[in-house]
């Protein structure tokens, strides 16, 4: 729905021939409703953007942790064995190591994506950057 208003001759106070001010002012209302609804719709498709893609990254990294939680844990119990067999350690003492280093590599694993899920913004930042102008320059129209 666009408004146009046909630039007929304009009198001496301004408006163009046949319109009144009030009606200049309710289009200039309307065109602003407008706008603010195509933003607040484009919020909405930027955010279900991003949840689609965030919900594919998850499947795929679902499937992969999982197999890859498998072979750790396979190789754990090797290196438990092959550590007890090249030391002659007791079990206890094999199993203890593997699940210290383990412990070890998981915490910096933890931080580090800590880390990165601090610095990820979820927010759809074009459209309400948007948004953010259009109410500036509606609340301080420029002279």
């Amino acid at each position: 729905m666009q408004t146009e208003i046909a630039m007929a001759e304009t009198p001496t106070d301004g408006t163009p021939k046949g319109s009144s001010l009030t009606e200049l002012f309710s289009g200039i209302i309307a065109d602003a409703q407008l706008l603010f609804r195509q933003q607040v719709d484009l919020v909405r498709a930027e955010f279900l953007e991003d949840i689609r893609r965030t919900r594919q990254v998850a499947q795929f990294f679902g499937v992969g942790a999982l197999l890859l939680s498998v072979g750790v844990v396979m190789l754990l119990v090797a290196g438990v064995h092959l550590l007890q067999q090249l030391t002659g350690c007791p079990a206890w003492a094999s199993w203890a190591i593997v699940a210290g280093a383990a412990l070890l590599l998981g915490g910096i694993s933890l931080l580090v994506g800590s880390r990165l899920l601090a610095s990820y913004n979820p927010l759809p930042d074009k459209a309400f950057n948007a948004i953010q102008e259009t109410v500036s320059c509606l609340t301080n129209p420029q002279k």
